[in-house]
């Protein structure tokens, strides 16, 4: 279809998060399916490559739901556990590049969020739509793995909390039902000044999917890893959260972990593919020399 054709869908505005989930409900109930459309940066794509709809079959509704105030969070959440950032899933990359808190207290976010795309992807796409996706190239996606960060859902059912290491099933599929609105994420905030990673290896800086990607943060105390989070993007069917890394990272001093020690890591967590972007070997390369200089640079910090 050409985007000419988006004439033929309908869309709509629900008032609330409690009617748009009522009628995501109802028309999942009826067999229709229907679109939360926010930034609209892959959806858009998607139809300008999708071939026409057979004779008979109906357009799917399109529901906006880019200015809901129930998906626009931005805050830090206090709690028993201490710190949460709160990111509604209609927040843009812009306005995590932009926002003085997240820059404060979640700066992985703000870093990542300047080289998704040009700034005109920055300004419409979401963290939300990132996640519907589930595409494993995802930058943003990355970063979550790497802040550990719980995935908020509702549906007429209620609403519930996927921890982001129970989202991902596969190729660009989920735990989240076909009934569910994706709310927002929250992450449990490291301290203040914590060391964190952002790689992205690519064509070009920003304007394009990541060969490979690298999204960490962690705490160290005495010479010991005490919390590291980590993402990788394009290494395999989901977004690789490495945890063989993880565990070596967490098992013994940062300067006993040696470079061959750290290679066998990666190499049994990531399962990277050849494809019009890249190569296997050459993703297998970057991800092993991102880990390795990742490890490193925790390790200078002593």
């Amino acid at each position: 279809m050409s985007l000419t054709d988006l004439e033929s869908y309908e869309l709509l505005h629900a008032p609330s998060l409690a009617a748009l989930v009522a009628l995501v409900a109802d028309r999942h109930a009826s067999g229709l399916h229907t679109v939360l459309l926010a930034g609209g940066t892959d959806w858009l794509v998607e139809q300008e490559s999708r071939p026409p709809l057979p004779s008979g079959v109906e357009h799917p509704v399109v529901l906006d739901v880019s200015r809901m105030p129930e998906l626009r969070a931005l805050e830090v959440v206090s709690g028993e556990g201490g710190d949460r950032l709160r990111v509604g899933a209609a927040v843009t990359y812009l306005e995590l590049r932009r926002s003085a808190v997240v820059g404060e207290r979640a700066p992985l976010l703000a870093r990542m969020a300047a080289d998704v795309g040009a700034l005109q992807i920055q300004a419409r796409g979401t963290i939300g739509g990132n996640l519907a996706t589930a595409s494993p190239a995802a930058d943003g996606v990355a970063a979550l793995a790497a802040l550990d960060a719980d995935v908020l859902v509702e549906s007429v059912r209620g609403r519930r909390t996927i921890p982001f290491s129970a989202l991902q099933t596969g190729y660009k599929t989920s735990t989240r039902a076909p009934d569910e609105v994706l709310v927002a994420v929250e992450i449990a905030l490291p301290s203040r000044g914590a060391p964190f990673v952002w790689r992205k290896v690519a064509a070009r800086r920003a304007q394009a999917i990541s060969k490979v990607a690298l999204a960490g943060v962690a705490e160290v105390e005495d010479g010991r890893v005490t919390r590291f989070g980590v993402g990788m993007a394009s290494v395999a069917p989901v977004t690789a959260r490495l945890p063989t890394v993880r565990a070596l990272a967490l098992s013994r001093p940062i300067a006993e972990i040696d470079a061959a020690s750290v290679d066998r890591a990666v190499e049994a967590d990531v399962s990277p593919i050849d494809d019009v972007r890249s190569t296997r070997d050459y993703r297998l390369h970057c991800a092993k020399a991102l880990v390795r200089a990742w490890l490193r640079q925790l390790g200078a910090r002593g």
